[in-house]
């Protein structure tokens, strides 16, 4: 299978392997804030985290059908420095973006009808939009880097072994 960047079937693979993270990420985040004592990035932390322990062996089998066991431990590698980047665009981009929306629209919060839960706006649009982007940039580099044999390590054993 060729490996162009805007493959119709990777594409929507990941997106249903993202949108399984997102909602484990928001269930999880929500939950942790209702239920602890614990702040809005701590929050999106612990939501993150368990979203992403979940989404390497799910974009590895699902979305970019990688399934040679022998690039798992180079892999995991690559989707960690990928997650870090991931994790700042969600969780910090997600407070700035939050904070910013405060000072812009002043605090929005809707009650869930039939419910005493109240959402707040400001806090779910931050994090989707975050989300938003970070999808796009994980798409991208998972794509052309961790899931992409680039023949670099195999070079690199090489210049070791001389």
């Amino acid at each position: 299978m060729e490996n162009k960047l805007l493959n119709t079937r990777d594409i929507f693979a990941y997106f249903l392997v993202a949108a399984t993270g997102a909602f484990i990420q928001l269930i999880i985040g929500t939950l942790a804030q209702d239920w602890f004592p614990i702040t809005y990035v701590q929050s999106l932390t612990i939501g993150y985290l368990a979203a992403s322990v979940a989404g390497f062996f799910l974009t590895k089998i699902f979305a970019f059908n990688s399934k040679n066991k022998s690039k798992s431990h180079r892999e995991m590698i690559k989707f960690s420095l990928v997650t870090i980047l991931s994790f700042c665009i969600t969780v910090y981009g997600s407070d700035a973006l939050y904070q910013l929306t405060l000072i812009t629209t002043g605090q929005l919060k809707v009650k869930i009808p039939f419910s005493i839960k109240l959402v707040d706006i400001n806090k779910l649009f931050s994090q989707l939009a975050c989300m938003g982007v970070s999808f796009t940039s994980n798409y991208i580099l998972h794509k052309k880097f961790t899931f992409y044999d680039t023949g670099f390590y195999e070079r690199l054993k090489k210049l070791l072994a001389k």
